[in-house]
């Protein structure tokens, strides 16, 4: 399959996963272990196709960066061992460092804590010509912050400004800076590894098991599984109410690494491609100076 094949057809695969509309969203519909029609025999065939998908969103990337007009904002999240470092990790392996950021947001600082909850992803957007990874993101003030009160208590907000309603002020909130990122160029592509609860055990007994792997696991990681139901309806309530057309959410089957790392380069690579990239149109003026440039080299030494 061509490079060009490959974009024209990234949307189509990625299209399932995608959610513009909230409205009767139901996360326990959707089958984390789902791979469409592939099954384990076309994993191999997955490995190509990805490779494809790289090479292609680096070609995009270089017109993205050269056109310098729009920026892109990836953002990731998921619950623990989703696998959102080894999809950044592979599905951006093509692309050119000086055109990306990634940005892991952690438990918030206490300067974090000292602003608004924007405040801290704001001033990590990217630039212009730009690929901004988010890995986790102000989502969290609607999932970790809803499912455990106490993070909210830290916050320092007046009192009577937490009310029943503030997840539906903060969902608000992301939506209208969700659009005006957008209005200002900066397009929003957001992805939920869906991992099953049963797939998170065995990738946690893993990382107990395997002496490579020790370092990836954290006592708090298992201590969360007890919320996991808080945490699938905090999930769900932040996807019914902030996806949008203008900023979607990809909810990918997050099981089977392979497919997840295969549906997350297709939406990726769908994203420039709408844009209608192309390298900047370079006028007579500069293309005196290139005839110039290239006479004087090839008549020096």
């Amino acid at each position: 399959m061509e490079i060009e094949e490959l974009i024209k057809k990234a949307g189509a695969f990625a299209k399932p996963f995608r959610v513009t509309h909230g409205d009767g969203f139901r996360l326990k519909d959707l089958d984390p272990a789902d791979t469409l029609d592939f099954g384990s025999e076309d994993k191999p065939r997955s490995k190509e196709v990805l490779a494809l998908g790289i090479e292609a969103l680096g070609h995009l990337q270089d017109m993205l960066y050269a056109q310098d007009c729009w920026a892109v904002l990836l953002v990731f999240q998921a619950m623990d061992a989703a696998g959102k470092d080894g999809t950044i990790k592979h599905v951006m392996s093509g692309v050119n460092p000086q055109g990306c950021d990634v940005v892991s947001f952690k438990s918030p600082s206490a300067e974090d804590l000292n602003h608004d909850y924007l405040w801290r992803c704001m001033k990590s957007l990217p630039q212009r010509g730009r690929i901004g990874i988010f890995n986790r993101s102000y989502y969290e003030e609607t999932l970790v912050v809803r499912v455990h009160p106490e993070f909210l208590a830290k916050q320092k907000l007046p009192p009577e400004l937490v009310t029943k309603k503030i997840w539906k002020e903060r969902f608000r909130d992301i939506r209208n800076f969700e659009s005006y990122l957008t209005r200002n160029g900066i397009v929003i592509r957001k992805f939920f590894l869906n991992v099953s609860k049963k797939e998170q055990k065995r990738r946690f007994l893993e990382r107990i098991e395997e002496p490579k792997k020790n370092w990836k696991f954290s006592a708090n990681d298992a201590k969360e599984r007890t919320s996991w139901d808080d945490y699938m309806a905090a999930y769900e309530d932040m996807i019914r109410h902030t996806a949008s057309k203008e900023a979607p959410c990809y909810v990918v089957p997050a099981d089977n690494k392979w497919f997840t790392r295969v549906v997350v380069a297709a939406a990726i690579i769908d994203t420039p491609a709408s844009l209608g990239l192309r390298y900047p149109k370079v006028t007579k003026e500069k293309l005196r100076e290139l005839a110039a440039a290239k006479r004087g080299l090839l008549g020096g030494k």
